[in-house]
């Protein structure tokens, strides 16, 4: 197979094996990043509830006293409040949930970072009653995780408490009475980021994980596929040469009448038509089922074709399965390959054909023999391809099965194809 085919080949393949996976409407143009983008959806299903928890807990909490002083407050909590909401819609609907947790992350620390500025002169704080802006830096946390890479998710998760807790500490004027409440505030905000993201993290290389494995598993298969294309082509090819080519160039070698003549441009004009569609299917026809009368009869056929009259024995069950159309252009080909060994070997010494068809286990058998001095198969030659070319890898590539019994008294060549083997 030239190696565009072979590469067109594994594509197909590929398509068709990634066709049969599973995949999200985030997931429809990369195939390959499944789990990922069902894990992302996730986490985005889970931060839109929790951050809406949290931010209507703050919320309440701004709404109540206010630790900014007259001209602060207001700006601030829409600056915060106003990209949380949208960062909760979009976690929710599933679009640009990227965007705008990080639009958040960014405005919460822009806030936090102007704390101390919009708190001077305020009300005193209490080291008992946390300021609104706390209960977000959490939120903060679970957005970086969702927008930022892990350097960054990082930083958020250590920045945000600790930021938090100097400008608490500013705020309360470095009061001693803070020090603990702030502390544990911080190592409360400090622990829950860090679990947060050492669980998205392991969840994310998991699903990395099955993604590439996935892949590779595909491209085995797809690998593998395109090999055993190419192994088909290459039995086809070899077939088509022995039976068509080299016959046709035989028979204009020894054409001596004007009808022998005749027939040798015949085989060459056939041989050559079939080489021409060879590239495009190699197992070229309808695929359409065939009973196995008719497979008797094509092979009468074909016989008279090839000079040779012969009347095919039938035994056959009335639930003899049907053979698909390539299955049984592959029989035809092989058996008839085996009466022209018979006549050219054998001289046609007691050539006799059999069809036999079994309703259990499902299968239609093919028997051709002669009573020729027959032959040692281990001696033929492994560039002769009339026998394994043309009759045992033909078959072997429908699924089927060939079996060549000879010796003194004679050969038999046995076809067999069970409707269960590939079918």
């Amino acid at each position: 197979m030239p190696d565009h085919l072979r590469s067109e080949a594994q594509r197909t393949v590929l398509e068709e094996a990634w066709g049969r996976i599973p995949h999200s409407r985030e997931s429809r143009d990369d195939p390959g990043s499944f789990t990922q983008k069902r894990i992302e959806r996730v986490l985005t299903i889970f931060v839109g509830p929790a951050s809406l928890a949290l931010g209507a807990q703050a919320l309440v909490a701004a709404l109540g006293r206010a630790d900014e002083r007259d001209g602060w407050h207001l700006p601030l909590t829409l600056g915060v409040f106003v990209p949380l909401a949208a960062m909760i819609v979009a976690c929710a609907v599933g679009r640009f949930a990227r965007v705008f947790t990080g639009l958040f992350a960014v405005v919460f620390m822009v806030a936090l970072a102007l704390w101390p500025v919009a708190t001077a002169g305020g009300p005193p704080p209490s080291p008992l009653e946390n300021p609104w802006i706390f209960y977000l830096i959490n939120v903060a946390t679970v957005a970086a995780v969702v927008a930022f890479p892990m350097s960054l998710q990082v930083f958020w998760t250590v920045a945000a408490p600790l930021l938090f807790g100097v400008v608490r500490l500013i705020q309360a004027g470095g009061r001693s009475e803070f020090f603990v409440p702030v502390a544990l505030d911080v190592s409360f905000a400090l622990i829950l980021g860090s679990v947060l993201v050492t669980l998205v993290w392991m969840y994310r290389s998991i699903a990395t994980h099955v993604d590439e494995t996935r892949a590779q598993a595909v491209s085995s298969y797809a690998e593998a596929a395109a090999t055993a294309a190419t192994e088909n082509e290459r039995v086809a090819v070899a077939a088509l040469m022995h039976d068509s080519v080299l016959g046709a160039l035989l028979a204009a070698e020894r054409a001596s009448t004007p009808r022998e003549r005749t027939l040798a441009v015949s085989m060459a004009r056939e041989a050559l038509t079939r080489l021409a569609n060879a590239e495009k299917d190699a197992l070229e026809g309808s695929d359409a089922p065939v009973d196995a009368t008719g497979l008797a009869d094509d092979i009468e056929a074909s016989a008279r074709d090839f000079g040779v009259n012969l009347t095919v024995r039938r035994r056959l069950d009335d639930a003899t399965p049907r053979v698909p159309g390539r299955v049984a252009r592959a029989l035809v080909l092989a058996a008839m390959q085996a009466v022209a060994n018979a006549v050219q070997h054998a001289e046609a010494r007691g050539l006799a054909v059999e069809v036999s068809g079994y309703a259990d286990p499902g299968s239609v058998v093919v028997r051709v023999r002669d009573a020729g001095a027959g032959f040692d198969l281990d001696a033929i030659p492994a560039d002769r391809l009339g026998i394994r070319g043309s009759i045992m890898a033909r078959v072997t590539a429908v699924g089927g099965r060939s079996d060549i019994e000879s010796g003194p008294s004679g050969t038999t060549v046995t076809l067999e194809w069970e409707s269960g083997d590939r079918w």
